[in-house]
C-alpha cells in the first residue's frame, strides 16, 4: 500500500502565472485530495477495514480520484453516476477495478444528484458492509485541502484573494479556512451557474456540469464567501477555449468559468495577488468544449465574452449571462428564502 505522500505527489498542483498579479492553481486531478485524505481516515478509525465496500456518488472527477486512491489502497470501490461519467472516463474508472452504475433518470426534485443519492441507499441495503465518503458532508472534504494551502502560502508568500468555482464547497471552504489563519482580510470569490441552488437560485437542468448542485451540501458554508459570480455554460466553454489558446492550457469547463472571473478581478484590483483554482483538464471534453460543431449546433459558442458582470442585488435576479452579487460573508438564511426543495436536504 502506498503513503498519502506516493499517492498524491503526482497530482499536485503546478502554480501557473498567467497576468502580474494571477496565478492558476494548475490541478491534474483535484479530487484526489478529498478521496485520500476522507478514506485514510476512515481506515485510520476502523470505519473502512478488510472487505469493506467504499461508495460515493459523483459525476466525474471525484470518481476518478477515489478510483485511483482504492486501487493503491487495495479497496473495493462503487461508484454512481450519471450522464456526465462519459465512456472513456467510465471505462478508465473501471480498468481501476471499481465498479460504476449509471443512473438514467433525474429525480423530480434534486436532480440527478438525488436519483444517484437514491440508487446509493438501495446499495447500502444491499452491502451492510459499506463505507460511503459523502463528498457533500464528510468534514474531511475541505479538511483535505491544507496541503494546498500550504503550497500556495510556501511558494507565493502573500495571497489577496482566492477565485474558484464551488460544487461541494470542499475545495473553496476548506482552502480559504487555511489562508485565512495567515491572511485574515483574504477576499473570497465563489464561481456558481444558473439553476444552482448554492446561493439562492432555484433549482434546474444546467448545461455545465462540475460545478453548482441540485442540493444543499453541509461542507459549504457561505460566510466564507465575498463575491458570488454566476456563469453560463456559454461563457465557461468559450472561456475555456480562449484559455487555452492563450496559456495552452488544456482545461474544463470549470476552470474557465474560474479564469474568466479571476481575469476580471484580477484586473479590477491590479495590487492584489489572486489565485484562481483550475479543477479539470481537458480530456473529457475533446468532443465538445473543444469542438466547434458541437459548440455551434448547441448554441453555446460566443464571438466574445463579457466584459464584465451585471451586479445584483439578489439571487433570484441573476442571469441569464455573468452576473455577480455582494455576498459579503453572510450566511444563506440572511440573503435568500430556500426553495422547499433546498430546505428539504438540509
Amino acid at each position: 500500500m502506498q503513503t498519502p505522500d506516493q499517492i498524491l505527489r503526482p497530482y499536485k498542483p503546478a502554480l501557473v502565472g498567467l497576468e502580474t498579479n494571477l496565478v492558476a492553481a494548475v490541478f491534474p486531478l483535484m479530487k484526489i485530495y478529498p478521496a485520500e485524505y476522507c478514506l485514510r481516515c476512515a481506515a485510520r478509525d476502523g470505519a473502512v477495514s478488510g472487505n469493506t465496500l467504499v461508495i460515493e456518488t459523483s459525476s466525474g472527477t471525484m470518481a476518478l480520484g477515489l478510483a485511483i486512491v482504492c486501487n493503491r489502497m487495495g479497496r473495493r470501490l462503487t461508484v454512481v453516476s450519471d450522464y456526465a461519467c462519459d465512456a472513456a472516463l467510465k471505462t478508465r474508472i473501471e480498468d481501476l477495478g471499481a465498479r460504476v452504475e449509471i443512473v438514467s433518470e433525474p429525480a423530480p426534485v434534486g436532480g440527478y444528484q438525488r436519483s444517484r443519492l437514491d440508487r446509493l441507499e438501495q446499495i447500502k441495503g444491499d452491502t451492510p458492509d459499506h463505507w460511503w465518503l459523502r463528498q457533500y458532508d464528510n468534514p474531511g472534504n475541505p479538511s483535505a485541502y491544507a496541503p494546498f494551502a500550504a503550497q500556495l502560502v510556501e511558494e507565493l508568500g502573500q495571497i489577496d484573494c482566492l477565485v474558484g468555482t464551488v460544487g461541494s464547497g470542499g475545495s473553496m471552504c476548506g482552502t480559504s479556512t487555511y489562508l485565512r489563519t495567515i491572511f485574515p482580510d483574504l477576499k473570497v470569490v465563489g464561481v456558481d451557474t444558473f439553476k444552482s441552488v448554492l446561493f439562492g437560485q432555484p433549482d434546474g437542468p444546467r448545461a455545465l456540469r462540475g460545478l453548482g448542485n441540485s442540493l444543499m451540501p453541509r461542507n459549504l458554508n457561505h460566510t466564507s464567501f465575498d463575491e458570488i459570480h454566476w456563469v453560463s455554460a456559454a461563457e465557461a466553454y468559450t472561456a475555456t477555449r480562449i484559455l487555452h489558446r492563450s496559456s495552452a492550457l488544456f482545461r474544463g469547463g470549470t476552470s474557465g468559468a474560474a479564469w474568466m472571473v479571476a481575469r476580471y478581478w484580477a484586473a479590477q484590483h491590479p495590487d492584489s495577488r489572486v489565485v484562481c483554482i483550475f479543477p479539470d483538464d481537458g480530456t473529457r471534453y475533446i468532443h465538445t468544449i473543444y469542438n466547434d460543431s458541437y459548440l455551434v449546433d448547441n448554441n453555446l459558442l460566443l464571438s466574445e465574452l463579457p466584459l464584465k458582470p451585471r451586479i445584483v442585488d439578489d439571487p433570484t435576479e441573476a442571469g441569464p449571462s455573468w452576473s455577480a452579487m455582494y455576498w459579503d460573508n453572510r450566511h444563506y438564511s440572511d440573503l435568500t428564502n430556500p426553495p422547499l426543495a433546498v430546505m428539504a436536504s438540509l
